[in-house]
């Protein structure tokens, strides 16, 4: 991490998980567990129907409500989707785009994750865009190459005044879910090579103040290992979000150096 120049950010992604009736006694078990002094900004992406619950019991944690994912439309005839909109409408301030399991199970492509960041912005909800490399393309060492066509085509159209309001996950797919992680020095090398696409694209300012997440499996365990490497501005966690106990260690790991 380095607070000098950027914020961190730890973000939990409930996914499919929990309903709007556990949020508020979760809330209350979190702030029993925070410490008194944050040094992060905290995040939960839930889905749609329960950010209203969210935004409502967050407020005494010091919260933000995230959505999970936001259509690239405005309105229109597009049956179950959530428009930016109506995130904006009910509170959110994040959302999740480019998730593996929404390219992997929806079919979404790198210029549909960029139209759903445009789209965000536009509305003034900061995106959490993720980007991350299969177990094949990194033993066939193309994980660089794919993970940086993915962050520039993310980015497409954006200016470096919308880039200072998105955060980058790096999610590697083979780590996610699997309890398997990327080494510190793994996670640290990616996250560093981001960075430096950044800076190709919009210069070394605005490279050096975007917020940069690690998303493979971070856990109450690793996550200090993981949060003191330089470029590694927080966190976007998936099973450990949903237990209290342990998404408050992880805010406390942040806490350090």
């Amino acid at each position: 991490m380095n607070r000098k120049y950027r914020k961190t950010v730890i973000a939990g992604n409930w996914k499919m998980n929990m309903l709007a009736s556990e949020i508020k006694p979760f809330m209350e078990e979190l702030k029993a567990n925070l410490p008194k002094a944050r040094t992060c900004e905290m995040v939960l992406c839930v889905p749609g129907v329960m950010v209203p619950a969210m935004v409502k019991a967050g407020k005494d944690c010091k919260v933000a409500a995230g959505g999970e994912d936001v259509s690239c439309f405005e309105k229109g005839a597009y049956t179950g989707e959530v428009s930016a909109s109506q995130l904006a409408d009910v509170g959110a301030k994040y959302c999740i785009v480019g998730h593996s399991e929404r390219r992997q199970y929806h079919g979404e492509d790198d210029m549909l994750v960029n139209a759903k960041a445009r789209a965000l912005l536009d509305k003034g909800i900061m995106p959490i865009i993720c980007v991350g490399e299969s177990l094949e393309q990194r033993e066939s060492n193309l994980t660089m190459e794919y993970v940086a066509y993915q962050v520039k085509a993310a980015l497409s159209g954006i200016d470096a005044s919308q880039l200072r309001r998105c955060v980058i996950a790096y999610e590697p797919i083979w780590a996610i879910g699997t309890g398997k992680t990327a080494t510190a020095e793994q996670a640290q090398e990616v996250c560093e090579g981001i960075r430096a696409v950044i800076r190709g694209i919009y210069g070394a300012r605005p490279a050096r103040a975007v917020s940069i997440l690690y998303g493979g499996s971070m856990n109450a365990k690793n996550a200090y290992e993981l949060l003191a490497q330089p470029d590694i501005d927080g966190g976007l966690i998936g099973g450990a979000s949903l237990k209290p106990v342990d998404f408050a260690t992880i805010i406390k790991a942040t806490d350090q150096g």
